[in-house]
């Protein structure tokens, strides 16, 4: 039998609530497949909450907590792991965001940080952290191109983007920042991994107003949701609650330009940033 994979519960709130989970089965005597038995759950998905990759459903956390004698303290944990702010969350969004093969993305107030230029995420840094010194927004920059790198590795995730056309009129740093960043956009939709829609002021009231919204599927466990706000962030593995998010962001593909008349209206507002 290979060794346990080595936990740290140090790494995030998920993963704290793994080892707790992994202690007191242990504590019981039972294997991952018993586990996974007793609270209707494959014995992989038990592993995969026990590493930190995965949170458990509302009704199953309830259940594991239940089942291994855990008198309330895993599901309070549970709620804080689900409830945790946008700080809290980034780097477990990041993690999920680098495991993901398929990513869909409505987008509100800005381009994805996984095809912004550099001087881009510099005017963004720079507006949304005026407190931030020069060497704080560069190293901020720094780290979010480093995530870029994820969309030319051997295999690639999927991306499907819908911009609000919002994003396209709001001259972030200027006409050049605006066209170098238009032109990035441009010429990253010619990958066969990467597709883009935008969603044209024309719709009017929409499904996904508000907030931006990610969806990220996994080669093996559920899919998540990430919403953003302009100052908050979440995290939601709640299956029903996933599913009706994916249902939002049906209606707003949908509703958006075919990925050839959004290229195009693309060209068209670069020229008016050139002109």
């Amino acid at each position: 039998m290979p060794a346990a994979k080595e936990l740290d519960p140090s790494a995030s709130l998920a993963a704290l609530y793994g080892s707790r989970v992994r202690k007191r089965r242990l504590r019981a005597g039972w294997t991952q497949r018993e586990l996974g038995e007793k609270v209707h759950l494959s014995h992989g998905r038990i592993a995969q909450i026990e590493l930190g990759n995965e949170v458990p459903a509302e009704d199953v956390s309830k259940r594991l907590d239940e089942v291994l004698g855990a008198e309330g303290e895993l599901h309070e944990l549970w709620m804080h792991v689900e409830r945790i702010p946008l700080k809290g969350w980034m780097q477990n969004y990041i993690d999920c965001e680098a495991r993901a093969v398929a990513m869909h993305k409505y987008l509100a107030y800005w381009l994805p940080g996984l095809l912004q230029t550099e001087a881009y995420a510099r005017e963004l840094m720079s507006a949304y952290y005026p407190w931030y010194s020069p060497d704080e927004i560069q190293k901020q920059v720094e780290r979010r191109l480093a995530r870029q790198s994820i969309l030319t590795r051997p295999e690639p995730p999927f991306l499907w983007m819908v911009l609000d056309e919002a994003i396209l009129r709001r001259p972030v740093g200027g006409p050049a920042v605006m066209y170098e960043q238009l032109a990035r956009l441009v010429n990253s939709a010619q990958a066969p991994n990467v597709k883009v829609q935008v969603l044209p002021f024309a719709v009017g009231v929409h499904a996904a107003l508000g907030c931006s919204l990610t969806l990220l599927a996994f080669e093996r466990g559920p899919d998540v949701a990430y919403l953003e706000g302009s100052d908050t962030g979440s995290l939601v593995r709640d299956r029903a609650s996933v599913l009706r998010y994916s249902h939002r962001y049906d209606h707003v593909h949908a509703a958006a330009l075919p990925p050839d008349d959004s290229i195009a209206l693309l060209e068209r507002t670069m020229k008016e940033f050139s002109a």
